[in-house]
């Protein structure tokens, strides 16, 4: 246990300090982190609070709206900062863990853009989150480098993607790190100690620190954020607004809520990413209580419908109207090296999504696997052959109510299974340290589970039948997942795989639904 005592406030670290990490750790870099938790914590939890209360009026019968005190905000005319040249053209962003091989993989895919990413990719075991800052730091200074146990070495190529960082969401805590005798907030751990390490680094390479913000639920979360990004730059001495964003727009009531987001952060604020996987999961949770809401199986729920269609239609023409970038979403397949008919058809469903999205007026898109760079780039090239698309508009999006329309369609015992496999296969792998999880030729990270999970919960909760008639209850879902964790035996340690199940098991059927998975697995791990 290492305690670092700067003024006031009492730092103590409850994991270990391993060879190389002391510099990440540092005195002063704790003290930063510290400073930050003691200045924003209640806000934080302020924050958090509304959460709870917004879902309250949901939980009665409210539905959520345009909120009527920012009218003017979204009336007026005004825009964003110009983006920094390097974040001009974002054509293909690869996202990923901080794991040192994948990192340098994502950097020299081509892409141009890598989301390093502490959220929904990373396990946060001790061990994952101070050598993804190690890994970072070398990053952001050129030297990452790795070499393999069969002699490969890897290395940066002359022209990497630019580097971006994602931090944990307001809702997670950081157990190893405790601020005045508390759990310190992660999203302040994870920023503090990137923008302390490597934040002058990265202006002094002709970049600068741009960060990815998750899970955010209000413009009231987004002007939190600004406010922590205005301190930190003072206190580090850097130029004002020298750190840049991108936000995700992941949740329902972000959607709502894009153009007063976007004012709340337009001196550092670059553009909104459609976070489509996790925006599924937020539709389901945000009306949990209103069996109108229960969704078919997943596999039904494309971009096509016009729920999701109404979604990604407005973050283009909210961004382009204030002169923001509008980033598409993820493109999670994985290539398939032994079937070249199933390869070409998961390719050919990676090409439409694409052209969906550049002909709709996005200005970029995500993969997750660097064999997707070349395929994205391919259609972004010919669908857009400027830097981006900041002069398309879309013109008058209709009522916002159109972001509720619920779809429909069948829900089948097989849309049942993939949930449970999903969700107990991905989680097992979490509970190993593992956040980034390739399943049935998909690179999964916590958003699919979070949908898979919650999808059932609705299902029981609210007494939904199958396509052939069977109501989805305890008994059944205790079935499924037995046949599905016995199907998965010898893929993952037997023990892994009932504490996976374990947990699936109990968010799935208890009668409250947990907000987020990460926060219940998070326990587990912590328990360990």
């Amino acid at each position: 246990m290492v305690t670092t005592e700067r003024g006031t406030t009492d730092v103590v670290l409850r994991g270990e300090v391993k060879p190389g990490w002391e510099e990440i750790l540092s005195p002063e870099a704790l003290g930063f982190v510290a400073e930050l938790v003691q200045a924003f914590r209640p806000e934080v939890r302020a924050r958090l609070a509304g959460r709870g209360e917004r879902q309250a009026r949901l939980d009665a019968g409210e539905r959520l709206a345009l909120l009527p005190e920012t009218r003017s905000v979204r009336e007026g005319d005004w825009t964003v900062r110009s983006a920094p040249a390097d974040l001009l053209d974002r054509r293909v962003e690869i996202t990923g863990p901080t794991d040192r091989k994948m990192m340098i993989n994502a950097l020299n895919s081509g892409a141009s853009v890598f989301m390093a990413d502490l959220e929904d990719a990373t396990a946060p075991t001790w061990d994952n989150v101070v050598e993804g800052q190690v890994n970072l730091r070398d990053a952001a200074r050129g030297t990452i480098a790795w070499d393999s146990p069969d002699g490969r070495a890897y290395r940066l190529v002359e022209r990497p993607a630019v580097l971006m960082v994602r931090p944990r969401g307001w809702h997670m805590l950081e157990p190893h790190v405790l601020i005045d005798g508390e759990p310190a907030t992660a999203a302040l751990v994870d920023a503090g100690l990137f923008l302390f390490h490597d934040a002058r680094t990265l202006l002094e390479r002709g970049s600068g620190p741009y960060l990815y913000l998750p899970k955010l639920e209000s413009h009231l979360e987004a002007r939190l954020w600004e406010q922590v990004l205005a301190h930190a730059e003072r206190k580090l001495g850097l130029p004002p607004g020298s750190v840049r964003v991108t936000v995700l727009i992941e949740t329902l009531p972000a959607a709502f809520e894009m153009d007063e987001i976007l004012y709340e952060l337009r001196v550092r604020i670059v553009g909104l990413n459609c976070g489509r996987w996790d925006y599924i999961f937020s539709f389901i949770k945000r009306h949990r209580a209103d069996p109108a809401f229960v969704l078919p199986d997943r596999g039904e729920v494309g971009m096509t419908r016009p729920f999701l269609a109404a979604y990604t239609r407005r973050v283009v023409e909210t961004c382009h109207r204030r002169g923001a970038h509008a980033i598409g979403g993820m493109a999670a397949q994985i290539p398939i090296k032994n079937d070249p008919v199933a390869n070409e058809a998961a390719l050919a469903a990676v090409r439409a999504d694409k052209e969906r999205e550049v002909a709709q007026g996005h200005d970029g898109t995500w993969v997750a696997h660097p064999g997707l760079v070349a395929v994205a780039k391919e259609v972004f090239d010919r669908g857009m052959p400027g830097p981006n698309q900041l002069h398309v508009r879309l013109g008058d999006l209709g009522d916002p109510s159109r972001l509720l329309e619920v779809p429909k369609g069948p829900r089948t015992e097989a849309g049942l299974r993939t949930n449970a496999r999903v969700a107990v296969e991905y989680v097992a792998a979490w509970l190993m340290g593992n956040g980034c999880v390739p399943i049935d030729h998909r690179m999964e990270d916590a958003a699919t589970a979070e949908i898979s999970r919650t999808q059932i919960w609705q299902w029981v909760h609210h007494g939904a039948r199958l396509d052939d008639g069977r109501v989805v209850d305890a008994a059944l879902v205790r079935a499924v997942l037995d046949e599905e964790v016995a199907g998965l035996a010898g893929r993952l340690p037997q023990d892994r795989l009932e504490q996976a199940r374990s947990l699936v098991e109990r968010l799935c059927l208890q009668p409250e639904l947990e907000e987020f998975l990460t926060l219940a697995a998070s326990a587990v791990l912590n328990e360990e």
